[in-house]
């Protein structure tokens, strides 16, 4: 029976004994705990160095530049490697690479809390988004093989879910705990325990799994799309610093232009590419990468600018900063629950406008309200932000996936994460630049509010230009006529609730780009 005419649940089912190699774990429950600690350890390494870029800067002497890269750096190779790092799982264990992953991670971790320079604290950052790219798409296939029932399976995504909402919500307020008591290079030392503690679990309870009709693997494409997203953040970022006009940044400028070239080239010619280009030429695929690059544009650049503002303006401690922060999370982990609800009654289209014209409101009421505004202003501000991210995340990966043939959903969700995490990295490249030419540089006073304002103005501009997408571009799915409550739900609608609804509603940050990043066939 081909997978287009099974349903949801025999589909799903199929699938998963497909690519088990050695049957559901003994213990199931201690794979969840596993797959949860991976998760968990990069929803909060994601947040929490917000909270550390000051002290970071003032004890490595990194300026804006510096913070800038110290998130980047994850980003850009997260980004990257996400596609090729759900192939290799499929290809040769995601188990294998599930380990693998943390074990780099962990590394990456002790590179950074031992790092003595800008430059190595910089390494150690990229060390963890390879491993971040290598272990977090395989967490859903894992489950998956782990809970080969549907009831069963989709308990285990919510709990899932729940973790990545905690950690998004932890991840401020433990990282300012953590930089205020024993000093910021503990939120990378603290991982090493928990990566420990997912490794065991790992090594003794994850099933090794295959897909065995994974894709073929496509390494020209991704050396040329890694190249053309690296130089094309260098220049941005370090664009002020050497000179826009200098020969390095023409160099890297020409060398972006000629890597995208010849990654668009690869693509073309590639029989199995790593990002199929016919797909993003027809239907709404398009739009939700869009958006979704929008969406993660504006929400990464304001998480580095509230904490700058808050410590180095306003004088908070990083411990306060990250209390202050809080309202924007738990709004969105209350609120995404129900999404799935008002997707399932009026389309994913309502949802994502709405949510992208929220956030793009909170970040200009943010820049609007200045650095002497009362604090339950700058908590309106945030409120709303985390109003229109619960509105716009679980959507946006539904309408990428509901674009696209079933048995390339996966596909589909890990094009439209991979536009979430170069969103995330070229919004912080462009809001610290915009940041330092206009405050020219300036850390605190007129200047650097001049340059924060700014910053979040280009920030809200981006979301609203994605409402304006989403308005425009994203399609409700068509409804049954009146007297055919019998007819069979659509894919699309189908793939739009089911994404809404379970493992996406945790998408706001890095972590939780891992669905679908390269495995066609677990969705």
């Amino acid at each position: 029976m081909p997978s287009s005419a099974m349903s949801p649940s025999q589909r799903d089912d199929d699938e998963a004994a497909a690519v088990a190699t050695r049957g559901p774990p003994a213990h199931p429950n201690l794979t969840l705990i596993a797959t949860c600690l991976g998760l968990f350890l990069g929803q909060v390494d994601t947040t929490a160095i917000n909270l550390a870029l000051p002290a970071m800067s003032h004890d490595l002497s990194g300026g804006i530049t510096g913070m800038q890269w110290a998130i980047d750096a994850y980003n850009v190779a997260f980004a990257a490697l996400l596609l090729t790092g759900g192939t290799l799982g499929d290809r040769f264990g995601r188990r294998r690479l599930f380990r693998t992953g943390i074990t780099v991670f962990i590394l990456g971790s002790i590179a950074c809390a031992l790092a003595p320079t800008l430059g190595l604290l910089i390494a150690g950052r990229a060390l963890q988004g390879i491993g971040s790219a290598a272990m977090l798409p395989q967490s859903l296939a894992i489950l998956a093989t782990a809970f080969p029932g549907r009831r069963e399976r989709n308990r285990a995504m919510a709990a899932w879910s729940m973790v990545a909402g905690i950690g998004l919500a932890a991840g401020p307020t433990l990282g300012g705990l953590v930089v205020d008591e024993i000093g910021w290079k503990y939120i990378f030392w603290v991982n090493v325990p928990l990566g420990l503690a997912a490794l065991l679990l790992a090594i003794k309870h994850v099933p090794e799994s295959r897909n065995p009709l994974a894709r073929e693997l496509d390494p020209w494409g991704q050396l040329f799309g890694a190249v053309a997203l690296g130089l094309t953040t260098f220049v941005v970022v370090d664009g002020r610093n050497q000179g826009w006009t200098s020969p390095t940044i023409l160099a890297g400028i020409l060398l972006a232009v000629a890597a995208a070239a010849a990654f668009f080239r690869t693509e073309r010619r590639h029989p199995d590419p790593m990002l199929p280009l016919n797909l993003m030429r027809r239907g709404q695929l398009p739009a939700a990468t869009a958006v979704a690059f929008c969406m993660t544009f504006g929400m990464y650049a304001l998480f580095m600018l509230i904490s700058l503002d808050f410590q180095q303006e306003r004088g908070n401690s990083a411990l306060a900063a990250g209390l202050k922060m809080l309202p924007l999370p738990l709004v969105f982990i209350l609120l995404s629950p129900l999404v799935g609800r008002m997707v399932s009654r009026s389309g994913p289209r309502l949802p994502m406008t709405a949510g992208m014209l929220l956030m793009g409101t909170g970040l200009l009421l943010y820049a609007l309200i200045g650095g002497n505004a009362s604090i339950w202003l700058v908590e309106l501000a945030f409120v709303t932000v985390g109003v229109g991210l619960a509105l716009n995340t679980g959507p946006v990966v539904g309408v990428a996936v509901s674009a696209v043939e079933p048995n390339r959903a996966g596909l589909a969700s890990g094009i439209a994460n991979l536009a979430r995490i170069a969103g995330a990295a070229l919004g912080v490249a462009v809001g610290g630049t915009v940041l330092a030419v206009v405050g020219g540089g300036a850390t605190h006073g007129p200047a650097f509010l001049s340059g924060m304002r700014a910053a979040l103005l280009v920030g809200g501009a981006v979301e609203l230009l994605g409402a304006a997408i989403a308005f425009t571009r994203v399609r409700n799915p068509a409804r049954p006529a009146p007297g055919r409550a019998d007819a069979p739900e659509s894919t699309e609608t189908k793939g739009t609730a089911d994404t809404a609804g379970t493992a996406e509603t945790s998408g706001a940050v890095g972590a939780a780009d891992v669905t679908g990043a390269g495995t066609a066939s677990r969705l």
